[in-house]
């Protein structure tokens, strides 16, 4: 059966109708962007609109401590986490410049050698057995039957921005190198409130072992005490074993808090990037003084000093760049291959002047039958961005919360320092009372073992709430986003 005969003409005018639809369908351009309504930030913290911020001071001011201010030093200078810190951003730099190069041309030195043997019954074959029979083709201009092909030049490639998307991978790039720089701050900010809260720890655990030895003392004379009154018949071997078992618990504290320290003294070592040794103090947390008045500011200098808020919103900001970059992927890239050199089939000529051979290549590449991957990829992005905002909207409301419990926590540690402080001057007053009437016989044994040991733990607790109060304001001076200039 004869083919149905298709004109030429009729095969143009279809090329002609169909390529106009593979083009605009490989630019169809993802849809832009869209993220949720933030929510409002309160204009103050509990009412207050006063904008002065203890998160302003620096450091040196805010800790008045010498001994402190020394291990900040030390843990600034050598903290492992903070150099590790350092070499991120390192890295990030090394990205942005990296996405810098791809705006202007890579250029290649070319040194090519090759050789082709072509079959009679191929283009180049026929073409360069016509060409040797040319009488204009003498010498060592005749092509040999085996080709080699002989290359010393340069070779360049660029792909022209036409739609930005290599200028916001650079400056996604940028950004995130910024959010870096944010995370060294926010270590800063970490260390230096971790190094104070461990100090201030320490001196805490120094007061209660203060503590815990001037009451073991007076249960030593008590002890000694008790057994002058065996002797006169006045008490029994069961009041004599009694206090001996309250000291015996006395020292069992006094080794606890002992080993305490040590952890402590130890854990500071580490953030100061040294082995362990004694940590240097020269006063108990019982002679330290809180500051009289601290100042939260309002929460949007809050945002502006946190380095993780801060860090946050960088990312989502690069992340945002990101869906920029995937919806730019959709559309058509022009690429421009230019190479300059000496080219010649001879290796004896290559460097003679007419061997000098240039040339160009520009092509326009536009996806159609890849754009799965494009899609998933910018599926991907926007999910990312979305997490972005998301994730910086948790660390408002974390850095928000943090301030909050930490105001909180120093007006109601100081009320609960007040009354324990009372109670200990009662109780202390008591267990006199009661030695006493112990000794002429009007009290008890049990009476002085209960009011011994009242005291010992109202005060041990009155250095817990003492702790507290410094570790508040501490956690208020990081939550402020203070520390890291």
């Amino acid at each position: 059966m004869a083919q149905p005969f298709i004109h030429k003409s009729s095969i143009q005018r279809l090329i002609f109708f169909i390529a106009p639809v593979f083009v605009l369908n490989s630019c169809r351009v993802a849809e832009p962007l869209r993220l949720p309504n933030a929510r409002p930030l309160p204009t103050s913290f509990s009412g207050n609109t006063d904008s002065t911020t203890i998160g302003s001071l620096d450091w040196k001011a805010f800790f008045s401590d010498s001994d402190l201010e020394s291990l900040i030093d030390t843990a600034l200078a050598r903290n492992p986490d903070l150099q590790m810190a350092t070499q991120r951003i390192e890295m990030a730099r090394a990205n942005f410049e990296y996405t810098r190069g791809a705006l202007v041309p890579s250029v290649n030195a070319v040194a090519a050698v090759g050789v082709d043997r072509f079959g009679q019954y191929t283009l180049n074959g026929v073409g360069n057995f016509d060409t040797n029979l040319s009488p204009n083709i003498k010498g060592d201009k005749r092509i040999p039957t085996v080709t080699p092909d002989y290359f010393l030049g340069f070779r360049s490639n660029w792909e022209i921005d036409l739609w930005g998307k290599l200028r916001n991978r650079k400056r996604a790039a940028y950004v995130r190198f910024l959010a870096t720089e944010k995370g060294r701050h926010l270590i800063t900010t970490s260390l230096i409130s971790e190094v104070a809260r461990l100090y201030y720890s320490l001196l805490a655990l120094d007061s209660e072992l203060e503590i815990i030895r001037e009451n073991e003392a007076l249960q030593r004379r008590a002890s000694e005490l008790v057994v002058v009154q065996k002797a006169a018949g006045r008490v029994t071997e069961l009041a004599v074993q009694q206090f001996n078992a309250q000291l015996l618990n006395t020292r069992g504290l006094e080794a606890q808090v002992q080993q305490q320290i040590v952890e402590a003294e130890n854990q500071l070592n580490q953030l100061l990037g040294r082995f362990p040794q004694r940590i240097p103090r020269s006063k108990t947390i019982s002679y330290q003084e809180l500051p009289a008045r601290v100042s939260a500011g309002i929460p949007s200098q809050m945002l502006r000093r946190r380095p993780d808020i801060q860090q946050a919103e960088l990312a989502m900001e690069a992340a945002n760049i990101d869906v920029e970059v995937a919806r730019a992927e959709f559309l058509p890239s022009l690429n421009l291959t230019p190479y300059v050199g000496l080219n010649a089939f001879r290796a004896s000529v290559l460097l003679d002047p007419a061997s000098l051979a240039f040339g160009l290549v520009g092509g326009l590449a536009a996806p159609v039958f890849n754009r799965r991957y494009l899609k998933s990829n910018y599926s991907l992005s926007v999910a990312q961005s979305r997490e972005a905002f998301y994730g910086y909207q948790k660390t408002v409301l974390t850095g928000f919360s943090e301030v909050m419990t930490s105001l909180r926590g120093i007006e109601n540690y100081r009320k609960v320092a007040d009354l324990q402080d009372q109670e200990v001057k009662v109780l202390g007053q008591a267990a006199t009372i009661s030695d006493e009437l112990f000794a002429t016989g009007y009290a008890s044994y049990l009476e002085v073992i209960t009011a011994q040991r009242s005291v010992l733990a109202a005060e041990l607790s009155l250095i817990n709430t003492k702790r507290a109060q410094f570790l508040s304001v501490i956690d208020l001076y990081r939550a402020l986003g203070g520390g890291w200039k």
